[in-house]
């Protein structure tokens, strides 16, 4: 399946960040910060993890549904996407 540049751009920008929210966790764990801090700063982390999965299904969601016969060919049949989305949630 083929993702497009700004997809796969956009995708790599927020694992950036994320990676830098975990850093953030690993920080205040050594500098032994409040517990409420730490799980605010990991759900965020956890959220944005989340939402590059949903945005790379959304993605592979429209090119099964634009390139059905590609999609299936490459091993992405619009019932294995669906399948992958599920696993998200």
């Amino acid at each position: 399946m083929e993702l497009p540049v700004e997809v796969v751009d956009d995708l790599r920008k927020r694992l950036r960040r994320a990676g830098g929210q975990v850093q953030a966790v690993e920080r205040m764990l050594a500098e032994g910060r409040e517990c409420r801090d730490i799980v605010t700063q990991l759900s965020a982390a956890t959220k944005a993890l989340e939402q590059v999965g949903f945005r790379l299904i959304a993605s592979g969601l429209t090119y099964c549904i634009e390139h059905p016969d590609e999609a299936e060919a490459s091993g992405y049949p619009l019932d294995e996407v669906q399948r992958m989305f599920t696993r998200l949630t």
